[in-house]
């Protein structure tokens, strides 16, 4: 399968992310963000599978969302910095969106997240 591109929003419809990039493969998932020298607003990547990243050789900040098995917002990881790692025990999958974005769209902890 490979990758495709959807909308992240809330349970109740609200947008948290136009263009996300859902990796189906493995090398996609391994190579994320890397290589990119920044990530717009309206972007971010899903990696499913995974219940802890690292921002190594990465060259911007980013807001990391934690979810569980349904697509629940378990914790987040606010302007994670290159060099960094962070995950979250039960965690079934990986937001990742730009620095900030969490704060700017209100996104917490509890919300239930769909693909569109």
């Amino acid at each position: 399968m490979a990758s495709r591109t959807a909308i992240l929003q809330r349970q109740d419809g609200r947008v948290v992310c136009e263009h996300l990039l859902v990796a189906a493969r493995p090398h996609e998932r391994m190579r994320g963000l890397l290589g990119r020298k920044s990530l717009a607003e309206d972007e971010g990547i899903l990696l499913r599978h995974a219940g802890s990243i690292h921002t190594f050789f990465m060259r911007f900040a980013i807001d990391a969302v934690f979810l569980d098995g349904d697509d629940v917002v378990i914790g987040i990881a606010p302007e994670l910095a290159p060099w960094r790692t962070a995950g979250r025990r039960g965690a079934k999958a990986v937001v990742e969106l730009a620095g900030g974005a969490c704060v700017r769209r209100g996104i917490s902890p509890g919300d239930k997240l769909v693909l569109a």
